[in-house]
């Protein structure tokens, strides 16, 4: 318990106190986010309707254990910018089968939601199938953690919104499938998306990168969500934010 709220009073430091120009409340549903991952991030005076998505901290789970890496690199944003948390789970060897044990990785995970000005909480992993009823099992339990009303979200692979049903009945809010960085099969599974109606829970948003084509089906009437293999700056921000008015 001491380390991880020592942890999470440092991850805390990196994104506040900023002061930006504008002092409104942040926007409840913006339509773009950025996501900011583990480098140093200057996202001042963003345009509205804009929000950002940052990797909050790293968990690396085995069979064993759990170790939860705060952020360490600084994130400067304005006080009325839209913030989502987001805890990356790497599962390489194993996953833990104790409840206790996963009720304390979700419990790591809801205490994002206590850093400055987080409005939201995302979770960004991959799963094998032997995983997912662990994963099940994490979501509820970070659902069950988090305060009432707090939106959670997911990241999913293309195929999990296409090939199977394991996402119907997860408590989620929004499920953000990640249609880039695919390899081989990006174009088919981009294909897919555009001519079949995916899977109701990942109608919602999309995840692309501002580095690769997007084409309109992945962005009307969706919450878009974009990486940059590259570092935000004032030129890359208003490319993102012209994305969803092509």
């Amino acid at each position: 318990m001491r380390f991880r709220l020592l942890a999470l009073v440092a991850a805390g430091a990196l994104i506040a106190p900023v002061v930006g120009s504008r002092r409104e409340p942040a926007s409840p549903d913006p339509r773009v986010m950025l996501w900011a991952w583990e480098r140093p991030v200057d996202l001042l005076d963003l345009p509205s309707g804009v929000g950002v998505a940052f990797l909050a901290q790293t968990i690396t789970v085995s069979e064993a254990a759990h170790v939860a890496a705060p952020r360490r690199q600084p994130l400067r944003v304005d006080p009325s910018t839209y913030l989502v948390a987001v805890t990356r789970v790497e599962a390489p060897a194993g996953v833990p089968e104790r409840r206790d044990a996963i009720a304390a990785m979700a419990a790591d995970i809801a205490s994002t939601r206590k850093l400055p000005r987080v409005s939201a909480v995302q979770i960004d992993f991959d799963a094998r199938a032997s995983q997912r009823p662990m994963y099940r099992q994490l979501l509820h339990d970070v659902r069950a953690a988090l305060p009432p009303g707090t939106p959670l979200s997911m990241t999913a692979l293309a195929s999990w919104c296409l090939d199977d049903h394991w996402l119907d009945d997860l408590p989620v809010d929004e499920v953000v499938p990640m249609l880039f960085r695919m390899g081989p099969t990006q174009d088919m599974h981009r294909s897919e998306f555009e001519t079949h109606a995916a899977a109701p829970a990942c109608r919602g948003a999309v995840g692309l990168s501002l580095d690769e084509p997007a084409g309109i089906f992945v962005r009307r009437g969706k919450r878009l969500y974009l990486f940059n293999p590259g570092p935000w700056t004032p030129a890359t921000v208003r490319a993102a934010s012209e994305e969803v008015r092509r």
